[in-house]
């Protein structure tokens, strides 16, 4: 007789199932005020919400920081030395996390040596592919690699042998692929020595032109002073010897003012201490003198491809790894499948996926040779999300920024895909994102809101699409905006003419580019817009250049220094009080001399996070109280520094405290729709929307008739899409011209003239496949985006 029982309960979920949810309650972090969401597990949740309302500070700065942290913890104390230590983020409860894979639009290495390949990993199985299969075999995976040089040596070497000491001579050599005149950087440098110094001038005279060589700094110093040359003595009246030790000295110690210091002659030195350096992550006036001094010249030994003559010699079907890598990454991904070879049956299986991740995520117009420096911000998150597509890791969190910054809307459908194959894993997703083609896709939906900065930094709706649209607010109110098409276009009041453009994948384009008017340029992600544009642009025509490169700055930087908004302000307070301006610069002399002006005082704990605690005598002003004594209209400099830009328009611009040149500074910030940023915030708050917005507002006060913008609806909520079509309309009826790339079709609609270009991506591309208005465009539907750009305005 059987004991079941006769009651048909189903049985009692497992403990272990109830984990369904990431709980986070009472969120401080940045602007967050306290915020509790239930964030679904195994599910696409989209956090939304205008630019600065606290999207990444929710998703990055408080979930994926704190499961970073907690991983980090598990590691032994002494790995955690070698870690950056960071503090638990400021909030009540964080539960239900699982392991975070964060996947932000940060530029990639500024490495020159880095590309495309290497940090994919998809060089490294190409080295070990053409060791094994290359004809001739010249060595292992390193002889195949230009970041490592080849050397060779031979000495006598002491062993312990039997009880007895042995010299024995041994000989040793490694064979790599670097190109030995380059270095494996692909280009070479050479000075010009006009830009180095004023040879009519003596070293005391001042002759050296290159910033940080002034007389009596140490670099000076160290010329004048070394007894090599007479510092005396006009550089072009040197002696054949000293002009040698002067240029091109081997380093050699020596004593200079007592001090043990090593002289070096003043090319290598430059060499080393600058042209070594990515020019990108130079302060603006080195990277000026760079560029006016140094001329960058493709290697006329390895023609650019970075690899030594025996590297390049070796093959496999006629291909060497050199031609692998400057092959589009479509094209070698053909090339890869054609190969048959059982005894690296599981290298070229692997290597195949890596490859085609790349085209199936958009990005196979790309080299392998590809700088990772030159990627653009959403072409570098698309990158690092080739290691995860196909990952056989389940129930993990990918976090993502934007992914689709940068794509056309032909590739956000396929974005869209990959998001959600990533969900349907078991994995859970959380995306940062403002376009509706994304939102629309997602199980869960976060409005944060309502308003930027200190307006938002609250949950405004949870829950689905349809919930979005009805819930009032901003972001359910212009969910379904679109943008009407331009009835009546701007004439234009004549033409840039760009003839037989040809940079990257341009194929002779000639075109008029129209002035006076609105002119969006776009086509598919790598279609050559970029190229066309910031390529073929004269910079003699007065162009005024907004591109993507992120705005660098430390946690001492804010928007009043970023724009030199500072500069008179702190004139302005020094004329009132008739004192220097330097003790209005928390940098400077009125620099609170606890915290040196940073307003905290950091408490290093090696591997703990270190412990920021506010300075006690300024309370964190940053000045020292007698600074706080002087006062502009009543206010002191710290509390000027707290005011939102709005405020502090009108307090500048009129009354005791009225600053013209503030003033029209506090204007542009204003009118690019950061009226809501305080004055002293510092750059590392801020978003990227933000910071793209402060980097516009800056460049607005250049003087120039071409404004050319790349992209600028990066990181901009659907309302702010708004405000900077009412911006760009200014610009234009202010007499500027105004060429924006761009993929967003309410920019595309609101534009007087249009150029295409495609009709694909890489060697697909690189033509122009329309002209005209944005209307014709919609009409004549013969391109990807006309089919894109009528199906949004619903013609």
């Amino acid at each position: 007789m059987s004991r079941g029982t006769t009651n048909d309960r189903p049985p009692a979920p497992h403990a272990a199932d109830s984990h369904d949810m990431i709980r986070v309650h009472g969120a401080r972090e940045n602007n967050l005020k306290d915020v509790s969401v239930e964030i679904p597990k195994r599910r696409l949740t989209v956090f939304t919400g205008v630019s600065g309302s606290g999207k990444s500070s929710l998703v990055f700065d408080t979930v994926a920081a704190e499961s970073q942290r907690l991983i980090n913890e598990t590691y032994s104390a002494f790995v955690q030395g070698f870690m950056p230590a960071t503090a638990r983020p400021d909030v009540d409860v964080l539960d239900g996390l699982t392991t975070v894979i964060a996947v932000d639009q940060q530029r990639m290495g500024g490495d020159p040596r880095s590309t495309v390949g290497t940090a994919t990993d998809a060089n490294a199985m190409l080295r070990i592919l053409f060791s094994r299969l290359g004809d001739p075999h010249i060595g292992s995976p390193k002889a195949y690699s230009f970041n490592v040089a080849s050397i060779s040596g031979a000495g006598a070497v002491t062993l312990e042998r039997g009880g007895q000491t042995v010299k024995e001579r041994r000989a040793f050599s490694v064979t790599g692929g670097m190109c030995p005149r380059c270095e494996g950087r692909g280009t070479v440098t050479d000075l010009d020595l006009g830009r180095l110094y004023d040879d009519t001038k003596s070293l005391n005279e001042g002759a050296l032109t290159i910033p940080g060589y002034k007389p009596g700094g140490w670099n000076h110093r160290l010329y004048s002073e070394s007894g090599l040359v007479d510092p005396d003595k006009p550089i072009r009246s040197y002696t054949k010897k000293q002009l040698a030790d002067f240029l091109h000295r081997e380093p050699v110690r020596m004593k200079i003012a007592g001090i043990n210091m090593t002289y070096e002659g003043l090319i290598p030195r430059l060499r080393k201490s600058m042209l070594a350096k990515d020019k990108e992550a130079m302060q603006p006036h080195i990277r000026e003198f760079v560029e006016r001094a140094v001329t960058f010249t493709t290697c006329p030994d390895c023609e650019g491809t970075r690899l030594s003559a025996g590297a390049r010699s070796s093959k496999i079907k006629g291909i060497s790894i050199a031609d692998a890598c400057a092959m589009q990454i479509s094209d070698l991904a053909k090339w890869v499948s054609g190969l048959d070879e059982p005894s690296v049956a599981p290298l070229l299986a692997t290597l195949r996926h890596t490859l085609d991740s790349f085209v199936e995520i958009g990005l196979g117009y790309l080299s392998l040779d590809r700088a990772a420096g030159t990627l653009s911000g959403g072409e570098a998150q698309r990158v690092k999300m080739i290691r995860h597509l196909g990952s056989a890791l389940t129930d993990v969190t990918y976090v993502f920024d934007e992914p689709t910054t940068g794509l056309h809307p032909h590739d956000i459908e396929r974005m869209n895909g990959l998001l959600l194959r990533l969900r349907d894993k078991g994995n859970t997703v959380l995306v940062v994102e403002h376009k509706p083609e994304v939102i629309a896709i997602a199980d869960h939906i976060v409005d944060l809101g309502p308003g930027a900065g200190a307006a938002g930094g609250t949950v405004c709706f949870e829950g689905g699409v349809e919930g979005l649209r009805a819930s009032g607010t901003v972001t359910g109110r212009h969910f379904d905006d679109r943008a009407a098409l331009k009835g009546a276009p701007r004439v234009p009041s004549g033409a840039l003419e760009i003839r037989g453009a040809s940079a990257h994948n341009l194929r002779g384009v000639d075109v008029d580019v129209p002035l006076g008017v609105l002119t969006v340029v776009t086509g598919v992600a790598g279609s050559g817009k970029s190229s066309l544009i910031h390529g073929s642009v004269p910079a003699s025509a007065g162009v005024v250049s907004v591109d993507q490169t992120p705005i660098r700055g430390s946690r001492r930087s804010n928007p009043a220094t970023y724009t030199g908004l500072l500069e008179p302000i702190r004139k302005a307070f020094a004329k009132a009080n008739g004192v220097k301006p330097a003790l209005f610069s928390a940098n400077s002399e009125g620099a609170c001399p606890t915290c040196n002006g940073a307003g905290v005082v950091y408490t290093d704990l090696a591997m703990m996070a270190g412990v920021a605690t506010t300075c006690e005598d300024c309370e964190g002003k940053r000045f020292d109280a007698s600074v706080l004594e002087y006062r502009l209209g009543g206010r002191d400099i710290s509390e000027v520094l707290e005011m939102p830009v709005a405020e502090a328009e009108e307090f500048f611009g009129a009354g005791e405290a009225r600053t013209p040149a503030a003033h029209r500074i506090l204007e542009r910030l204003v009118d690019v729709g950061l009226g809501y940023l305080t004055l002293g915030q510092p750059l590392t708050t801020l978003s990227g929307g933000e910071r793209q917005r402060l980097k516009l507002a800056t460049h607005m006060g250049e003087k120039g008739g071409i404004y050319v913008l790349d992209e600028p609806t990066a990181g901009l909520h659907l309302a702010d899409v708004e405000h900077l079509l009412g911006l760009l309309d200014r610009l234009v009826d202010s007499g500027k011209s105004v060429i924006v790339i761009e993929h967003h079709q309410a920019v595309m609609a609101h534009a007087d003239w249009i150029i295409d270009l495609g009709p694909g991506a890489g060697h697909d591309g690189g033509r122009i496949v329309f002209e005209g208005t944005p209307a014709e465009l919609v009409a004549a539907r013969s391109t990807l985006t006309g089919e894109h750009l009528a199906a949004y305005v619903g013609a």
